[in-house]
């Protein structure tokens, strides 16, 4: 039997239930955005005022502000973070969705000794925290002289991310072994079947682990802490950080700056939820 449709009224509700329900969730938003667009004394309520600082007339900037974004450019070397982000995200993206792709093909589709006890193993790592490898890690690094560059914050993605075999394998699995096998018997090899076959079919999942990496990457602020020491190599994150430890009352800048700092990530999210949606449903659904 066919689910009947929900009726117009019906859609409407939903829709309003939820934007009521987003609207706390929106609120910091949108006061970043009403303070980036202020001069400094329209911050902070005057002597004698006690309106909240969400209230309609303190939300609406006026006069708008516009050049604080400008300002916040040449107050923070905003291209300069940008460029050292761009290029940790394109690494970062480009390499551990590749390793990861390889690893989980060959624990989806090739029959090897210890397989299951290896994949298990793998989601056990998953569980571990990264506080208690962090120290190893940068001992290692250190002793390998790639103190205060970028490679801490790239080679590690190289070897894989076990949350992104998992669902790799998952989605590999959902590819019918009929495909893989009729590939085979006419000769393809399986690097063959795994390049012009699978991953073809795997733009989805691909794509949700791109996306998952670009972010953890766009907002790490750990890793450049740990690793990074000249200013010229900061990412945003990070020299965002610096600038409020040295310019903590310019709060409308600091505000404009952030805006910036996060435009391309809910562009991206937009352009790409439909793909990350799909990604996400389409695994698990064997084992």
């Amino acid at each position: 039997m066919k689910g009947t449709r929900p009726s117009t009224a019906q859609r409407l509700l939903t829709h309003a239930i939820l934007i009521i329900l987003a609207i706390p969730f929106l609120l910091p938003l949108i006061w970043m955005l009403s303070t980036s667009l202020k001069e400094d004394a329209q911050i902070f309520p005057r002597e004698g005022q006690t309106a909240s600082p969400f209230a309609i007339d303190n939300l609406i900037p006026s006069p708008v502000a516009w050049h604080n974004y400008s300002d916040a450019l040449v107050e923070v070397p905003f291209l300069t973070y940008l460029g050292n982000t761009a290029v940790l995200c394109v690494l970062n993206v480009v390499c551990a969705v590749l390793s990861s792709a390889v690893v989980a093909y060959g624990f989806a589709r090739l029959r090897f000794r210890f397989r299951e006890p290896l994949f298990v193993l793998l989601l056990m790592t998953m569980a571990l925290p990264a506080q208690v490898t962090m120290i190893p890690q940068f001992l290692l690094f250190r002793e390998l002289g790639w103190y205060g560059t970028f490679l801490p914050l790239i080679i590690p993605s190289c070897f894989g991310v076990p949350l992104f075999i998992f669902l790799m394998r998952q989605f590999f699995l959902t590819i019918p072994e009929e495909m893989i096998e009729s590939a085979r018997l006419e000769g393809a090899s399986e690097w063959q079947v795994f390049r012009q076959l699978v991953l073809p079919l795997s733009i989805p999942v691909l794509a949700t682990c791109a996306l998952f990496q670009f972010l953890g990457t766009w907002n790490d602020f750990v890793g450049p802490l740990i690793y990074l020491n000249d200013p010229n190599r900061y990412t945003l994150a990070y020299g965002l950080q610096q600038f409020l430890s040295e310019y903590g009352g310019r709060w409308s800048h600091l505000m404009a700056a952030s805006a910036m700092f996060i435009a391309p990530v809910l562009v991206l999210f937009f352009l790409t939820q439909r793909t990350f949606i799909q990604g996400i449903a389409t695994t698990g659904s064997k084992g």
